[in-house]
């Protein structure tokens, strides 16, 4: 019963961070939702180089998507400690991604984080690829949202 209550309190927590995000995102101004947009997308852009899908996050195997996540988790600590807070953003709704392909009760949330990422304005294309670009990976295509995660899904 402790364990049950315990799971429940943590899965909470998870949504309440996602949902935190995206109200985050609707209360921001557009080059903040911007910046957060291109560091997303530069993340997908790095993980493909690397031979991962992020957009297909929910096809992955379930311990793979606990393997990102945990590694995910570990990389944001790192970023934010370097005060690299824009890349960490970017990496952090890739986690948020990922807990919602391990918990459904998180996906609400991360669909708004998605679709406020979606909508974010056209300097968000021009930053990711300067991002891209500066970093050697190739060309990435173009602004999307992860599979099962559109506001349509």
């Amino acid at each position: 019963m402790f364990s049950e209550w315990k799971q429940e309190k943590a899965t909470a927590a998870l949504v309440d961070e996602a949902q935190a995000l995206a109200d985050k995102l609707a209360a921001a101004k557009r080059h903040f939702v911007e910046g957060h947009a291109a560091a997303a997308r530069f993340w997908a852009a790095s993980y493909l180089a690397d031979g991962q899908d992020l957009h297909q996050l929910i096809e992955w195997p379930t311990d793979a998507v606990a393997r990102f996540a945990a590694t995910a988790q570990a990389r944001i600590a790192t970023l934010r400690k370097a005060r690299e807070y824009d890349s960490s953003d970017g990496l952090a709704t890739w986690l948020h991604t990922a807990r919602a392909v391990a918990e459904p009760r998180v996906a609400p949330a991360v669909r708004e984080i998605w679709q406020h990422l979606l909508d974010a304005g056209p300097n968000a294309d021009s930053m990711a690829e300067d991002l891209i670009q500066e970093a050697g990976l190739p060309a990435d295509k173009g602004r999307g949202v992860p599979k099962g995660f559109a506001s349509q899904d």
